[in-house]
């Protein structure tokens, strides 16, 4: 083969890689923004007793705030705030509020079992313990709500982590309290 015949066959085999990487990685969604804006529910702290000496607490009337934390950058700077709240009829949601991150590839909402580790050590500590997903993540702005089903057991989980699944990296979590 001639010099210019190896110039097109490199050149179209290094077209083909590129566009293969650009549809791996997709990095284009890294600036585009995709606002959620659902309605959170508003629920209060904790439910008291209907009697100083009654043993029972009343079924709650309202929804329920059982846990919450504040995001913290892991891969991607990362803030807002999660609630897990269950409401009067007993299904419980996760409430993630005022959310800002970057739009990625594959980012999941996990509960997840592990603790949240600050900087570059926390960006794979959830990969490596057990984990709920939620589902995808709606958006990379705004507020958004995910079910969690019934039959997920909270005491399991002690954080909050959105995920990229195709990169194995955290790009934020928050630690349940």
């Amino acid at each position: 083969m001639s010099k210019r015949g190896w110039w097109i066959t490199g050149g179209i085999v290094a077209l083909a890689a590129l566009v293969v990487v650009l549809l791996v990685t997709r990095p284009w969604l890294a600036f585009i923004d995709v606002r959620v804006d659902e309605t959170l529910p508003t629920a209060v702290a904790t439910v008291e007793p209907a009697e100083p000496n009654a043993t029972e607490t009343p079924e709650p009337a309202e929804p329920v705030q059982l846990s919450a934390g504040t995001f913290i950058s892991h891969e991607h700077e990362t803030t807002g705030t999660v609630r897990i709240i269950e409401n009067p009829d007993g299904t419980r949601v996760l409430a993630i509020e005022n959310l800002a991150t970057t739009n990625g590839p594959d980012v999941h909402v996990w509960l997840s079992a592990s603790d949240v580790v600050e900087g570059f050590d926390g960006w794979f500590v959830a990969g490596g313990a057990p984990f709920y997903d939620l589902g995808i993540i709606k958006g990379n702005l705004g507020n958004q709500l995910y079910d969690i089903p019934a039959d997920v057991d909270l005491s399991q989980f002690r954080s909050i982590s959105l995920w990229c699944v195709q990169f194995g990296v955290s790009f934020g979590a928050a630690q349940l309290s």
